[in-house]
C-alpha cells in the first residue's frame, strides 16, 4: 500500500494544532462550561493550557470521575482547531451523563506541546529499547513532510511525571473529583492513543483505564521495514498486567492512515488475549470505512465514555 507524504503528512497532523498561540480563546461549548487551568512547565514538559470542562449541574452530583484527554485543543470547538473538526466531547458526555448512561465525570483536555507533540507522546521504554542506531535515525531521519518528525528527545516519562505531580494534584484541589484511582481515566487518539496505553501500563496503580482510538502503532510514518511496532509488541508483552481492575479500549478504522492498523491491532489483540483479558475489561472495535479524523473519533466517544465510566454500582 502506497500513500503520497503530502497525505501522510495531512494525516499525522490530526490532533496536533499547536499549543504556542498567545491566550488562546476558550472553547465554545453546547453544554456544560469550561474552564481553563494555566499550568507551569516542569523540565522538558512546555506550560500549555488544560481546558476543564464541567457537567450541567456541577458539582451536585459529586464526587466526580476524570477524564484526561489529549490533544485538548480538539475536543470541544470546530471554530478554533487548525482542521474545523472536533470530537464533541461536551455534547456526548453530556447526553451519556443525562441519560444514566456513565457515573458523573468530568474532562480535562490537555493541550499538546504542538511541534514537540511527538517526542511528549511516543512511549518511552520501548524507543529507549531500540538500538541507539535505530534510535538515532528516528530522531533524526525521521520527518514530518521537510520537518523532522521529532523536533526533541522523547521525553514521554517527564510528561507522565508531570500528569502526575503537577496535573492531577491541581484537579483535585480544584474541583469536586473522587480520588480513587479507578475513576480515572486516559483517552486519545492517533500519538493520543499512544500515550493513553502508556500512561496506564506505567502507571497502573494510578487510573483505571485507557480507551486508545486509531492508535498509531507504526509510530513513525509507516513504511516496509519499520522496527516501531516490534518495539511496541514486545513492551507489551513484557508490561501489560493480568485482568484485573482495569478496562482497556482500543479501536481503528481502515481508511486513510488507519488502513494500516488493522493487521498491528490484530497482533496487540493476540497479546492480550495471551495475558488473559477478555470482555468486559477489554474491548477492540474495527469500524469499516472510518477514516483518521476527529470526525471519526467524535462519532464513536459515545461508546469509549460507556466502556470505560460505565454508571457506578449502587
Amino acid at each position: 500500500m502506497k500513500t503520497c507524504p503530502a497525505l501522510l503528512l495531512l494525516l499525522l497532523a490530526a490532533g496536533s494544532g499547536s499549543a504556542q498561540a498567545a491566550e488562546p480563546p476558550l472553547p465554545t461549548v453546547a453544554a456544560g462550561r469550561i474552564e481553563r487551568l494555566a499550568l507551569p512547565a516542569d523540565g522538558p514538559v512546555a506550560a500549555r493550557p488544560v481546558d476543564v470542562w464541567l457537567p450541567p449541574g456541577y458539582p451536585d452530583a459529586a464526587p466526580y470521575a476524570v477524564a484526561v484527554m489529549f490533544d485538548g485543543q480538539m475536543q470541544f470547538d470546530a471554530g478554533t482547531t487548525w482542521n474545523r473538526q472536533e470530537w464533541r466531547a461536551d455534547e456526548t458526555a453530556s447526553a451519556l451523563q443525562a441519560a444514566g448512561k456513565t457515573r458523573p465525570f468530568i474532562i480535562v483536555g490537555v493541550w499538546n506541546p504542538g511541534a514537540a507533540r511527538h517526542a511528549e507522546y511516543f512511549p518511552q521504554r520501548p524507543f529507549e529499547a531500540l538500538p541507539s542506531a535505530t534510535r538515532d535515525a528516528l530522531r533524526f531521519e525521521a520527518k514530518r513532510g521537510e520537518a523532522p518528525l521529532f523536533s526533541t528527545d522523547v521525553y514521554s516519562d517527564a510528561f507522565l511525571r508531570w500528569i502526575d505531580a503537577t496535573l492531577l494534584p491541581e484537579v483535585e484541589s480544584r474541583y469536586a473529583v473522587s480520588r480513587s484511582a479507578d475513576d480515572r481515566v486516559l483517552i486519545g487518539a492517533s500519538m493520543g492513543g499512544l500515550i493513553s496505553t502508556y500512561g496506564v501500563l506505567e502507571r497502573p496503580e494510578a487510573f483505571g483505564g485507557f480507551g486508545a482510538l486509531s492508535t498509531h502503532w507504526p509510530g513513525i510514518f509507516p513504511g516496509t521495514e519499520n522496527p516501531v511496532p516490534p518495539a511496541f509488541f514486545a513492551y507489551l508483552r513484557e508490561r501489560l498486567p493480568a485482568q484485573g481492575r482495569h478496562r482497556l479500549y482500543f479501536d481503528h478504522g481502515d481508511a486513510t492512515l488507519d488502513a494500516f492498523y488493522p493487521p498491528l491491532q490484530a497482533e496487540v489483540d493476540r497479546i492480550a488475549v495471551a495475558k488473559g483479558w477478555t470482555f468486559p475489561a477489554y474491548r477492540s472495535l474495527a469500524f469499516p470505512g472510518a477514516d483518521h479524523s476527529e470526525n471519526a473519533w467524535a462519532a464513536r466517544l459515545d461508546g469509549v465514555f460507556a466502556f470505560l465510566l460505565p454508571p457506578r454500582a449502587r
